[in-house]
């Protein structure tokens, strides 16, 4: 465990957000100051930190008042040493008898070193300041730079709200960083400079800076009580629907969950190569479907749950034609996203006055991008789901291999699913969803689900000789049993369950045909 020294003058807010949050599992041995009635005394008491008290006498020399610091810190075992408006410059001889000394300047050095920062960074009128996390050396805030963390500069800033940004938004992340790397062991300094083993550029570095600009306020959020704003990504080079071009002016703005729900349309129909169309609602399939062309790809998606699509976003990944146009307006919708219009589908669609039409330009070839969740405290960031399988990657498990029309249809089913709410079951003919299953807490639930939706809602068609996919293993037979009441003839599955014994037992006992994908298709978000 990394113990380290905290001296402060004042507050010390950065030491003890350190205190409590034990970087690296650092944790803070002993507070010191100068002075007697500093804050960070008491806060550092209530912490059970011990603390110490060198204050410097009068016309002592720097050199005699840092021996007696030394002194006082020997008594306990320190690994590193750092300042927070410790308002003293130290000396040769204390750098040299401590152990590695840092401390934290707010403002992004060698811009506007020394005493008040923010005054200067104000009278300088620059857009971005920050803080510094560097070595300490004799020289006032001229050593090696450990890490750096930048903050906007925003109108009306004076030098309290530029102060409190700097504080809780760069000093809060940057100085924890810095003791967490030195706690880890990746910090070296070498010649005078530093060099972090872990601060490479990589997928998931040790640090990010994003910077994303505010398009436009909202109407509201997710609800009418919340406001919200779309931020943009100026360097995204995908097709997206934050940079689409919305073609009907007249139309309303997008809203919150317009863009949400375009967005996960959008990111079912990238799937497939063939014509392809989607329908989504709350961000879930009501239907999907590929075909020869892409108004029939778009009326077999719709017969899968007419009811469901009612306000509803469509998506293309085709250019959408007059005759697709005709039946998208022939049932309220509020979003049409897709790659192009030709010019009678724009008529038919603009005459529909507040259906949002977005052009997203071609889809390119581009990798996916990373996936990220706002969490409280953090944010989660992972690899998109690029998972795309072909009938090599499946392995047969049971008595009855399927037909090639069946691996078509399971595969379709399997990059189908990867954009359905877990639990998720799909329920698949051809290279249509007859049946979506989508968000249930327990598989068998999610089964009964799909089955009810392809008996009730779907119109032209039902779930007697369809597929079935999951997008988890099953950990009872129960859902075979479900799926065996509702016609499905194959399904496809990772398997991996302890029960998969019991699995393939059922679907042999019932003719079907069962795969395994061996990777598991979930989404929570």
């Amino acid at each position: 465990m990394t113990q380290v020294a905290g001296l402060a003058s004042n507050r010390g807010r950065n030491l003890m957000h350190i205190a409590d949050g034990a970087p690296g599992g650092a944790e803070l041995e002993v507070v010191l100051s100068n002075h007697a009635d500093a804050p960070v005394l008491d806060k550092a008491e209530d912490r059970g930190i011990p603390t110490e008290v060198v204050e410097r006498d009068e016309d002592e020399s720097r050199e005699s008042h840092e021996r007696r610091i030394l002194d006082a810190l020997s008594e306990y075992d320190l690994d590193l040493v750092c300042l927070d408006g410790y308002m003293r410059v130290l000396t040769r001889e204390f750098l040299e008898g401590a152990p590695l000394t840092l401390n934290v300047h707010p403002a992004l050095l060698p811009s506007f070193p020394g005493m008040n920062a923010h005054e200067a960074v104000l009278e300088a009128g620059v857009r971005v300041t920050g803080c510094t996390v560097h070595i300490v050396t004799e020289d006032v805030d001229a050593g090696p730079i450990v890490t750096q963390e930048a903050v906007p500069v925003y109108e009306g800033d004076d030098e309290a709200s530029l102060k409190e940004r700097v504080l809780y938004d760069a000093e809060f992340r940057a100085y924890p960083r810095a003791v967490r790397w030195v706690a880890e062991g990746t910090v070296e300094v070498e010649d005078g400079e530093v060099h972090v083993e872990s601060d490479e550029d990589k997928e998931f570095p040790a640090r990010r800076i994003t910077s994303e600009d505010r398009g436009n306020e909202l109407r509201y959020g997710e609800n009418p009580h919340q406001a919200a704003a779309l931020y943009r990504d100026e360097t995204e080079e995908r097709a997206t629907v934050v940079h689409a071009e919305q073609l009907n002016e007249g139309a309303k703005a997008l809203s919150y969950n317009n863009y949400n729900d375009a967005d996960a349309a959008l990111g079912l129909i990238k799937e497939f190569e063939e014509p392809a169309a989607a329908v989504i609602k709350h961000t879930n399939p009501a239907g999907c479907a590929t075909a020869d062309s892409v108004s029939e790809a778009y009326d077999s998606a719709l017969s899968t749950d007419p009811m469901s699509a009612f306000g509803g976003i469509v998506a293309l990944n085709r250019t959408c034609d007059e005759r697709t146009a005709e039946a998208i307006v022939d049932s309220f919708k509020e979003v049409v996203v897709a790659p192009d219009y030709s010019e009678d589908a724009l008529a038919v669609l603009r005459g529909k006055e507040n259906l949002r039409v977005l052009d997203v330009g071609p889809f390119g070839d581009l990798e996916p991008a990373l996936r990220e969740k706002k969490l409280e405290g953090g944010r989660l960031v992972q690899e998109a789901d690029d998972q795309h399988l072909a009938r090599e990657d499946l392995e047969v498990v049971t008595e009855r291999e399927p037909s090639s029309d069946e691996f078509e249809s399971l595969l379709f089913a399997w990059h189908t699913i990867k954009h359905v709410k877990s639990n998720a079951i799909l329920f698949v003919k051809d290279t249509e969803t007859v049946g979506v299953g989508m968000g249930q807490v327990s598989r068998v639930d999610a089964v009964r689900l799909a089955a009810m939706k392809a008996e009730e809602h779907a119109e032209g068609k039902d779930s007697e000789g369809a597929v079935m996919a999951s997008d988890a293993f099953f950990p009872f037979p129960d859902g075979i049993e479900e799926a065996n009441e509702a016609g499905i003839e194959a399904v496809i599955q990772p398997g991996g369950s302890v029960n998969d014994e019991d699995v393939i037992d059922a679907a042999n006992e019932h003719d079907m045909a069962m795969v395994f994908t061996g990777s598991r298709a979930f989404r929570h978000d």
